[in-house]
């Protein structure tokens, strides 16, 4: 699959770039990346448009919880979009060494704190999650909990054409959410 692995744009001057490839663009937000056994390169649908969200509202100075962190790229992605200080977040271990490997690949050496999911998840301004509907079902309450008044929900891995009835749920739960 790293032989099909190429650097992708996802939106002002985001790229990730294969750890061992020249950024098209030297001179851009170029996240180098090798997702070990983790997931999460940014070629599936629902991390490209975590990344495309991330990049036309920059996290500048939030605080962002990216829960079900894999290999680390959304939360990377939001250090290098200015976030003060990202959370990483995932039950497998391979994922945990993988963001810590992905982040010391990327010179991020402060602001990001890589932890189970036994963390005390603290108020974040941005709470992102791109895992399996089921799973952001169950976590609901908890990442509800973690999201600061006004702050912004980030959800994914809700596919509308497998359960629309799902998807109109957690879109009201999100608005009743961003009411409160």
């Amino acid at each position: 699959w790293l032989d099909h692995f190429q650097p992708r744009a996802f939106g002002n001057g985001l790229w990730v770039v294969p750890r061992d490839m020249a950024p098209p663009e030297p001179d851009a937000l170029n996240l180098r990346l090798d997702p070990g056994l983790a997931f999460g390169t940014g070629t599936h649908p629902t991390t490209a448009l975590c990344l495309q969200a991330l990049a036309a509202h920059p996290p500048v100075g939030e605080t962002v919880i990216d829960y079900g962190c894999g290999s680390g790229l959304l939360a990377i992605a939001a250090l290098k979009l200015g976030a003060r200080q990202v959370i990483a977040i995932d039950n497998d271990p391979q994922a945990l060494v993988a963001t810590r490997e992905n982040a010391r690949r990327n010179d991020l050496d402060t602001g990001l704190i890589v932890a189970g999911t036994d963390y005390a998840l603290p108020i974040a301004d941005r709470v992102l999650a791109n895992i399996l509907a089921g799973i952001l079902q169950a976590l609901a309450p908890r990442l509800l909990a973690a999201l600061a008044p006004g702050g912004q929900l980030t959800l994914a891995g809700l596919l509308e054409a497998s359960d629309p009835a799902q998807a109109q749920s957690w879109r009201d739960a999100a608005h009743a959410a961003a009411a409160n």
